[in-house]
């Protein structure tokens, strides 16, 4: 929490002097700082992944291989989006053998309240209730 006050002060001051160079590396450093890279995640992915199988669908079934991950989208906090969202999607493929398309969502900090980051996922078929809409659609 100091080090996001830290920042934001700091770019308060870069605000005031005329150095745009600096300002937008202090932006573009507070944006990174925020939100894990997907590729950050995966394992807490992976090991969610096997636990919440196991309890919730009562199947034995893990992350056995990630295929390329990829950042789909990124929504910076904003005035009216409060909470930073990394938005990711990659193939995996379990411990039965099938490929699936896995999508899943990193979350900044929710501000004195929160601690660290949040991730959720959902995987291709493996959504019974559709927690997450359709086909994962919310996390797309």
């Amino acid at each position: 929490m100091t080090n996001r006050l830290l920042i934001r002060a700091a770019l308060s001051l870069a605000s005031l002097m005329p150095l745009a160079g600096f300002m937008s590396i202090a932006i573009a450093t507070e944006s990174l700082a925020a939100t894990p890279s997907c590729e950050q995640v995966a394992g807490n992915v992976s090991s969610r992944f096997a636990v919440n199988n196991r309890e919730f669908l009562k199947v034995d079934l893990a992350v056995q291989d990630f295929g390329s991950i990829h950042e789909s989208r990124f929504q910076p906090a904003d005035d009216t989006h409060r909470i930073e969202r990394r938005y990711c999607n990659t193939t995996i493929t379990g411990t039965d053998g099938h490929r699936r398309a896995l999508w899943y969502v990193i979350e900044s900090t929710w501000g004195l309240a929160g601690v660290g980051h949040s991730v959720e996922y959902c995987a291709s078929g493996l959504d019974p209730w559709h927690v997450y809409g359709a086909h994962c659609a919310s996390l797309r």
